[in-house]
């Protein structure tokens, strides 16, 4: 989601005076980030910055909020920078309590978004938690944010305020949309994917455009996001400069969605033979599980009656030969009207069909046995319980599992992406200011100072 103003509605941002030397040097006057730091339940937190990963050294200050902004920052995290959540003191990010499950803890919701990441509390409507704040800029690498069009500009940080306290800045926004009549709409997951072309191609030929499940509009348009903020990062090793770097939901979710432009311009020249669609208008029209490829492709059923007892099979021309076999209609595997690929395209749906007779005798996972060994292209529909609950995923460490002082243990996922030289370690979300008084130091304030800002209720 692009977010609104939520948690600091009632912040007025302002200028403030900047040390002359911040502009020498981005992070000068903060501690180094290879220090193991212990948290009051007396569990010690991996390194701030571990040496020896793909980001180290790099610092984020991270105003995201809910789920696409999060979504990317904690991708830095896990590449090993270290990342900075800033928050308001009552109630920090909006999803620390949406969809909470077990009373006073934070929610899943946050939890998943988060991990890898420090959270420091400072109220900015207190000039003292305005200074926090300009401290913190010149002193990162990469500033991300996902508030509203024009909400941060009247904060009273524009990008050329942003510049002026820190060249080096790499300031990095989600928007929902571009510049144009949209920019000013509110986006959120489904809005994206219903205005970047995924709704209207997603669902059954005769039902209503269907959301996918795969959040492509939110953390989709996050993992767009860190591909910027890595370029401008290389970039900057060359020209010593930062800059801004943007992405639409809209657009993402576009990007996502090409094949289905490519479709679109195919039409000019006929309908699309490998869709098993009646009938075609001057749209790219919703095909149910069919594959969109050059492959045909399509979910049968199993055995079992469950709810994703099925398997997807896709039929490549080599294999229809001994697939026809497998399923018992050897007949077909040489018939001058089943043949080739080309004769089996205006039947697809009987393809499917006589397949579907066959693997509704088989589990999903005898099917997949049967197929596999025949070198077919096949995949079962795995339900969410089958994959928390899946060994192999655990051991590859796609699903983890994550030990918190609130919520005791639970599942997340893990890093997607796999560095030899890089490796991630899944650490919990923050609590709510955990990191304040630890990240204030290394700013340079000392134990006296954050008295009187606690007093003060700036932190």
């Amino acid at each position: 989601m692009q977010s609104e103003l939520g948690a600091f509605a009632a912040i007025s941002f302002g200028t403030h005076r900047v040390p002359e030397d911040s502009h020498t040097d981005a992070r000068k006057g903060m501690t180094t980030m290879d220090e193991t730091t212990t948290v009051a339940d007396g569990t010690a937190l991996t390194p701030k910055s571990p040496e020896g990963k793909a980001l180290s050294g790099v610092r984020v200050l991270d105003m995201t909020h809910v789920q696409s902004g999060p979504s990317a920052t904690q991708l830095l995290a896990w590449l090993g920078a270290d990342v900075i959540k800033l928050e308001a003191p009552k109630g920090g990010d909006v999803t620390r309590s949406q969809l909470r499950d077990l009373p006073g803890a934070d929610s899943l919701y946050f939890t998943m978004l988060n991990c890898n990441k420090r959270s420091i509390t400072v109220n900015m409507k207190s000039d003292e938690g305005k200074q926090i704040f300009v401290d913190l800029v010149s002193r990162v690498d990469i500033l991300v944010e996902n508030f509203g069009p024009g909400v941060v500009d009247r904060f009273g940080f524009s990008w050329e305020r942003l510049q002026e306290i820190n060249p080096a800045l790499i300031y990095a926004s989600i928007k929902g949309f571009g510049p144009g009549k949209y920019f000013d709409f509110k986006a959120y997951e489904v809005i994206a994917q219903a205005m970047g072309g995924s709704m209207a191609t997603t669902g059954f030929e005769h039902g209503p455009p269907t959301a996918t499940g795969a959040q492509i509009g939110d953390s989709g348009t996050g993992i767009h996001l860190v591909t910027g903020i890595l370029a401008a990062l290389y970039q900057r090793t060359n020209t010593g400069r930062g800059q801004r770097v943007e992405v639409a939901m809209q657009d993402a979710v576009l990007n996502l969605c090409r094949v289905k432009l490519r479709d679109q311009q195919r039409l000019a020249t006929g309908p699309l033979p490998e869709y098993p669609n009646e009938h075609f208008s001057d749209e790219v029209p919703r095909s149910g599980n069919a594959s969109g490829g050059g492959q045909p492709g399509w979910a049968v059923r199993t055995s079992g009656g469950g709810p994703n007892d099925y398997i997807y099979v896709i039929v490549q021309p080599q294999v229809w030969a001994p697939l026809a076999v497998l399923i018992g209609r050897p007949e077909l595997a040489d018939h001058p009207d089943w043949a080739k690929p080309e004769d089996r395209l205006d039947k697809l749906d009987k393809v499917f069909a006589l397949i579907e007779d066959w693997s509704g005798e088989h589990t999903k996972w005898q099917a997949l046995t049967a197929l596999n060994a025949l070198g077919v292209p096949c995949g079962p529909v795995l339900g969410t319980k089958e994959l928390i609950e899946d060994e192999t995923l655990a051991e590859l460490g796609s699903i983890v599992t994550v030990e918190h002082p609130e919520r005791g243990s639970f599942k997340t996922v893990g890093s997607p992406l796999r560095l030899s030289d890089s490796p991630v370690e899944i650490v919990r979300s923050p609590l709510l200011g955990e990191h304040t008084d630890s990240i204030c130091a290394e700013l340079g304030y000392s134990p006296e100072e954050l008295e009187r800002f606690r007093s003060a209720g700036a932190i």
